[in-house]
């Protein structure tokens, strides 16, 4: 075995380790990055599991995980630094407060100094000691202008503070960009990252992400469990379950003692919280809907 595919083997096995069962083809994709020191932008839609692998490969890296969550108006100020003016504020009453002569020598650079600096997600993950992995959450959310600045510091690591000049990073932060495609991304950004496209996993992948994170499901109820959810997402809804939702409803047929989901078509419909939250979605899903879904995974 090559040292790239034990490499891989390896970041697999590690991330099963902290309960993210991936396939191949991302951990394949997952070592490249790290080993090219490349950011990776993840796509994929809601609840396919972006977000719980930057967690897990936090968990296999013994590191600090640093969200940058992403949001329309998302500007320099939330993301990147800001200065404490409260605390700039208490500086110079202080000085003003001690003596006329300490207010007048109370300088610009003591004001904006690293001691009143907030660091925002962008600089800190920068500025760490031991190397960070960084989430840019739903990087679609954020507007062009966030995304070309995000792009220039994605590519020296290092952002300018007027006042204080430029800072370079100490370590260079494994970068996970995740979107649900909500509008197209530059081109730009795409060629600055690696990429991978997560699918909702397939029946056999979803079942071991259930048994390994709900241990005390069997694997017989498991495998009936994601069966009528991977149908549930073949109707048109308004919110597809992900696979967060798969493992709350398996944890409460688990609590409930059940064995088999044909034998309890009332508990499935009692529990259908766990799985749709839309009142659309909800209409939408009655007893007869229920009981056809689950002839399909007796």
């Amino acid at each position: 075995m090559s040292e790239a595919a034990a490499s891989m083997q390896a970041l697999r096995a590690a991330l099963q380790r902290q309960g993210y069962i991936a396939d191949t083809s991302l951990a394949c994709t997952l070592a490249l990055a790290q080993q090219l020191r490349r950011p990776l932008l993840i796509e994929g839609e809601a609840g396919v599991g972006k977000t719980e692998l930057a967690k897990a490969l936090a968990g296999t890296r013994d590191c600090e995980l640093i969200r940058l969550q992403c949001y329309e108006g998302l500007d320099v100020h939330s993301a990147v630094y800001d200065w404490n003016y409260q605390r700039q504020l208490l500086a110079i009453r202080l000085a003003e407060a001690a003596s006329p002569e300490r207010a007048a020598a109370l300088r610009e650079e003591d004001l904006f100094s690293s001691v009143h600096l907030l660091e925002r997600p962008l600089l800190r993950a920068i500025t760490r000691e031991q190397a960070p992995v960084l989430l840019i959450d739903e990087i679609d959310r954020a507007d062009e202008e966030f995304e070309a600045y995000l792009l220039e510091v994605l590519s020296d690591f290092q952002i300018s503070i007027p006042e204080l000049g430029t800072i370079r990073a100490k370590t260079v932060p494994a970068v996970l960009l995740t979107s649900n495609a909500t509008r197209e991304l530059s081109d730009a950004l795409r060629r600055r990252c690696l990429y991978h496209y997560l699918e909702f996993p397939s029946h056999e992948r979803e079942v071991e992400i259930v048994v390994t994170r709900v241990p005390d499901v069997g694997r017989a109820l498991a495998g009936q469990i994601v069966g009528f959810v991977q149908e549930l997402r073949q109707i048109e809804l308004r919110k597809k379950p992900g696979i967060a939702e798969t493992l709350d409803w398996a944890a409460a047929l688990t609590g409930f003692k059940t064995e088999k989901l044909q034998d309890e078509p009332e508990r499935v419909l009692e529990t259908l919280s766990c799985l749709i939250k839309t009142r659309e979605d909800r209409g939408a899903l009655g007893a007869d809907t229920v009981e056809r879904l689950l002839a399909k995974v007796a």
